[in-house]
């Protein structure tokens, strides 16, 4: 092979492997104009009208009730098509990791146990590979959450169309995330070939730790005159209520505990992650107003007893018992599924509109970002989609337009131009 035909041959792989390049800020108001519009605060819009200006929305209303000049807008037909604002995903390693097992991609977890210093965003890669494919399914929003144990270290909200972290940077070291000690822990049995459950060893030591953590912090701010620490300076917005406290644990005991903890130190917005078992705590949580970051509604029981469908209807039962909640999923790379997983709550008894509502406005206002974005509101940032059908469904979901902050962002990415091309090379066209 000449070194003009190597060249054009190392070219043409490196532009397989790019991430779409970042859209250039909105130009001219856009109107869609027909479609059913879903607004993410469990109302619907049939006929409606969306307009946005310079990245915000100027007009959300059915089409028979607003008069505007056409003719100001690049109008856009969504008749018989569905729109939406952007799915919000929280707690996510994505953009800290790429693949699992090459060490020199993974930036997710700090050494030690102890830091709330520790900030994400830093960290976050917006050439990652996995986050067109999150764009693809209408994720347009991510909560990029550090990893490890005891006190993980500082979360940030990212938008996932950007040049770098500074610029993807949507708010900056939102919460702080604990990993709760679990008195009991799951071992797996080659005995017997199944998963058990064995007692905690380190459960004291690790409560001590946590506990020496926030009664320091909690010092730290009483003292007039103090030498800077980093750690401590990074937990003090929790006492405040500028950051909330994401408490990550399961069952139901430890999340009484924890958010008793919590209260007790004076941590004024707390959030519980996982939340397993949050409907036996359901009678706790709406006396406290604690929201609960639902983890993975595709799985199997935890218990030998449990309902074979007993994650599926989770959801449903948390809204049923007035449970404030959103959705998330433990694995970065099934993440992409995230409304499938809203899809399959909706099967299983929750109604159509509080599920989209569980990947967008909800999780909104339990990262605090509502004010700006989670639901098709005048005002609010210009984050949406339109899909062809269904966006809950993977059968319906077909995005043709996306936006951020009024930007039109590249939908496909390198998966889909892979599809493409064998789609070709085998003659389906």
């Amino acid at each position: 092979m000449t070194k003009i035909g190597t060249l054009l041959l190392l070219s043409g792989a490196f532009c397989w492997a790019q991430v779409p390049v970042p859209a250039p800020p909105q130009e001219k108001p856009i109107m869609l104009v027909g479609g059913t519009a879903h607004l993410g605060n469990g109302q619907v819009i049939e006929n409606a009208v969306v307009a946005f200006k310079d990245g915000k929305l100027t007009a959300v209303a059915d089409q028979t009730s607003i008069r505007v000049n056409r003719a100001e807008y690049d109008v856009v037909d969504t008749t018989g098509k569905h729109i939406y604002p952007g799915f919000i995903l929280p707690v996510t390693s994505l953009g800290l990791s790429e693949v699992n097992s090459v060490r020199a991609t993974n930036d997710v977890n700090e050494t030690g146990n102890v830091n709330p210093n520790v900030r994400s965003l830093i960290a976050y890669n917006t050439d990652s590979e996995l986050i067109p494919t999150m764009r693809f399914n209408g994720i347009l929003t991510a909560q990029i959450t550090p990893g490890g144990r005891g006190v993980r270290g500082t979360s940030s909200i990212v938008q996932l169309d950007a040049w770098n972290w500074e610029d993807a940077a949507y708010r900056v070291d939102d919460g702080i995330h604990v990993d709760w000690p679990a008195r009991m822990r799951r071992q797996f049995d080659f005995a017997t070939f199944s998963v058990k459950r064995v007692k905690n060893e380190n459960y004291q030591a690790q409560m001590d730790g946590l506990r020496k953590a926030f009664n320091d912090a909690v010092n730290y701010r009483k003292l007039s005159k103090k030498a800077t620490n980093l750690k401590l300076e990074a937990m003090e917005g929790l006492f405040t209520g500028e950051k909330t406290l994401f408490i990550h644990t399961d069952d139901a005991k430890s999340i009484v505990e924890s958010v008793s903890f919590a209260k007790e130190s004076g941590v004024k917005s707390i959030a519980i992650v996982g939340g397993e078992q949050a409907l036996m705590a359901k009678q706790f949580l709406v006396e406290h107003d604690i929201p609960v970051v639902l983890s993975d509604v595709h799985a199997r029981p935890t218990e030998a007893h449990g309902d074979i469908d007993e994650a599926f209807k989770r959801p449903a039962l948390l809204h049923e018992a007035g449970v404030r909640f959103c959705l998330s999923y433990g694995s970065r790379t099934n993440s992409r599924n995230l409304a499938f997983y809203a899809g399959t709550a909706v099967a299983y008894g929750l109604p159509y509109e509080e599920a989209v509502k569980a990947i967008t406005l909800s999780t909104a206002q339990i990262l605090g970002i509502d004010k700006t974005t989670g639901s098709l509101e005048t005002g609010k940032d210009a984050t949406l989609f339109v899909s062809s059908g269904d966006a809950l469904d993977m059968r319906g979901q077909n995005l043709e337009h996306a936006f951020i902050q009024g930007r039109k962002i590249q939908i496909p990415g390198r998966q889909q131009a892979l599809f493409e091309r064998y789609r070709k090379k085998y003659g389906h066209e």
